[in-house]
């Protein structure tokens, strides 16, 4: 579907101060126009825009870390619905966790996401810090998703680089460059920040992203930092959901029959089980495994 005629003439702005200024503030400023053009037009609805909730917040960005939107879409309030503040998050147990968790992905994000509530149950009593810095001392939130929560939960002005951001900036400043670092990126999202509306700024950078990787090429192909997706099938993480989703569903097992319903080898499954005891999922007792 083509652009709209107003959408076209901002993409034709932005392009005449990239030609004349390069890519400084006159650009920046031009491409803030395309973007807040078009998430008052197409910006997606999603649960976790229709609230300020810190908490509620705080789940859906460790959700969406490593998981499809639409997958996000179908179990973020189901988690909500099951642990609804932090406190009843630092509280539960392995099992109602990865119940509730299961079909996400990557279950290490569950238990970092725990043992974030319990630090923050313990040390910033029950409230999500709002500063970069302390948002990074949580399990399994590293600076861009620290930037991300701030942004989002607390309208800071943050600045940050993920995969929709990244298309962006490579689509409109990088069109015939590759191997393009997020060093090259990162102070163009500075200067095309909406310093007042951030988390609005944000959320249609996220959109256009997404609607180019739809209408082109994907960019990011051209990023310094693209690397493909490894195999799924058959791979240590496959295992380890079928070792899980075992546990969860049917309770205790011995190795050997644990392994014989996961499909996998003994001296293969015999590693995959010792990295989760050691990480914490699951636990032996008298010669078979549960979870934790």
């Amino acid at each position: 579907m083509p652009f709209s005629d107003t959408h076209a003439d901002y993409i034709r702005q932005f392009e005449r101060a990239l030609a004349v200024h390069g890519r400084g503030p006159e650009a920046c400023a031009a491409l803030r126009q395309v973007i807040c053009h078009y998430f008052g037009h197409h910006g997606r609805q999603m649960a976790w825009r229709e609230t300020e909730n810190p908490y509620h917040i705080f789940v859906s960005e460790v959700m969406l870390q490593q998981t499809q939107v639409e997958r996000v879409q179908v179990k973020y309030p189901l988690f909500i619905e099951r642990f609804p503040d932090f406190a009843s998050l630092a509280a539960a147990r392995t099992e109602d966790l990865l119940a509730v968790w299961q079909g996400m992905g990557y279950n290490r994000r569950a238990l970092s996401l725990r043992k974030a509530a319990e630090m923050v149950v313990d040390i910033f009593g029950g409230a999500l810090p709002r500063t970069v810095a302390d948002l990074q001392t949580l399990p399994g939130i590293g600076r861009a998703t620290a930037s991300s929560i701030a942004a989002f939960a607390f309208n800071a002005p943050t600045v940050f680089i993920e995969t929709n951001i990244r298309r962006v900036c490579i689509h409109f400043f990088f069109r015939d460059s590759t191997d393009v670092t997020d060093a090259e990126i990162l102070p163009l999202v500075a200067m095309t920040l909406d310093q007042k509306h951030p988390r609005e700024f944000y959320w249609g950078m996220m959109d256009y992203g997404t609607m180019l990787k739809k209408r082109y090429p994907n960019p990011n192909r051209r990023s310094a930092s693209y690397a493909k997706q490894t195999k799924f099938e058959g791979s240590d993480r496959q295992i380890r959901g079928k070792v899980l989703r075992i546990l969860l569903e049917k309770g205790r097992h011995d190795p050997r029959s644990l392994f014989r319903e996961a499909g996998v080898e003994p001296e293969k499954g015999g590693a995959i089980l010792q990295k989760l005891i050691a990480e914490g999922f699951v636990a032996e007792e008298d010669g078979k495994y549960r979870l934790r």
